[in-house]
């Protein structure tokens, strides 16, 4: 499998509503953090979130977290 792209080396924190969401994976979507298709022909696939209540998310920028789609703090370690 390929590697992401680095969307930026901090986390988004968004207030998000219940409902549906697609984190992007791949790094490439121009609507960070969310998928906007731009992963299409490559390895990757978004990764869903569904929340049943507003909440405040840390979603992961770097796409390198090993508890994605939420911040690790792993962006701490990347050159």
């Amino acid at each position: 499998m390929s590697e992401p792209i680095i969307a930026q080396k901090s986390p988004y924190a968004v207030e998000l509503e219940p409902g549906n969401y697609f984190w992007c994976k791949c790094g490439k979507s121009a609507n960070q953090p969310y998928c906007d298709g731009s992963h299409k022909g490559t390895d990757f696939a978004p990764v869903k979130i569904t929340l049943d209540e507003p909440k405040k998310v840390f979603l992961c920028g770097c796409k390198h977290s090993a508890n994605a789609p939420y911040c690790d703090g792993t962006h701490n370690k990347l050159d």
